[in-house]
């Protein structure tokens, strides 16, 4: 399978394969107003929406806290080898299975999971177009309550070129012939400064704007692989060069990584803490209008 994108027609025609396993990792950031100009995000996830309806055989993951650090300062950074693996291996998920990540519309959360996964070296992972929403909208099967699948075995192979840390990213930053290209996902308000989430507004220094919002058509779901080539190519997106995408939790810049892997860029990376850990370090720089 060359696209990662899966459509619901797909899933249905192969819902009897019992190598594949629908995880479910509906989420929200929900964002509210401090003062003018500045706001503040918090990170839940949707397991009461999940238990109450579900694509059959579905389990449940919870971006917020099964596939997290819980020791990490910064919010939402990748979970380490031994406890990824144990979510996914108490969620049926197995060296060879195809896993298929569904959030509420097909975007930012299951795209996090794809690179999650594919961060530890699983590659055969799709994202379900249209999400969770698609399927129920069409009048598709649900189911409700809990699945406990059969255990698992995951090997996690931590692929570091994946993940860039901050001493990293500042290198690279620091570095006048770098050869990166360091790419905003967050919104256009957050990437001129005109408004901000933590202690500092304003973008990383040399980063272009390529927000989420750019990858979806005007019904929610990701644009076809040919409207995707003259997004990135109007960005100035290449296939020899690395890209580095950040947004504030390393969650958004998944779409940008993802909507890449479909037109089969390979080199790229997301700054995992991003805005989070980056805003408050007030010894690295950062750029305004």
């Amino acid at each position: 399978m060359n696209d990662p994108l899966v459509t619901t027609d797909w899933l249905a025609e192969h819902f009897t394969d019992l190598r594949i396993r629908v995880v479910d990792i509906r989420g929200r950031v929900v964002t509210s107003q401090l003062e003018p100009g500045v706001e503040q995000a918090e990170y839940r996830g949707c397991s009461d929406e999940y238990l109450t309806e579900h694509i059959p055989g579905a389990v449940y993951v919870d971006w917020t806290r099964d596939i997290i650090d819980p020791d990490d300062p910064t919010p939402v950074q990748i979970a380490g080898p031994e406890r990824f693996a144990q979510i996914m291996a108490e969620r049926g998920i197995g060296d060879d299975t195809h896993v298929v990540a569904v959030d509420h519309a097909g975007g930012q959360f299951a795209t996090r999971l794809w690179w999650a996964l594919r961060y530890y070296g699983h590659d055969n992972t799709s994202v379900l177009s249209g999400g969770f929403n698609a399927w129920k909208s069409e009048g598709r099967a649900l189911e409700s309550g809990p699945v406990s699948p059969p255990h698992a075995v995951f090997h996690p192979t931590a692929r570091p070129t994946l993940r860039v840390t901050i001493d990293e990213l500042a290198a690279i930053v620091a570095n006048p012939e770098h050869e990166a290209l360091v790419v905003d996902a967050r919104d256009i308000g957050q990437y001129t400064a005109a408004k901000r989430r933590g202690p500092r507004g304003g973008r990383i220094p040399g980063a272009i704007s390529v927000p989420r919002e750019l990858f979806f058509d005007d019904n929610g779901r990701f644009h076809s692989l040919d409207v995707l080539k003259s997004i990135v190519a109007d960005r100035g997106i290449t296939p020899n060069r690395r890209v580095v995408a950040y947004c504030n939790g390393g969650v958004a810049a998944t779409v940008v990584l993802f909507n890449l892997a479909r037109l089969s860029y390979t080199d790229f990376a997301n700054y995992d803490g991003s805005w989070n850990e980056w805003s408050p370090r007030l010894d690295l720089p950062v750029e305004t209008p």
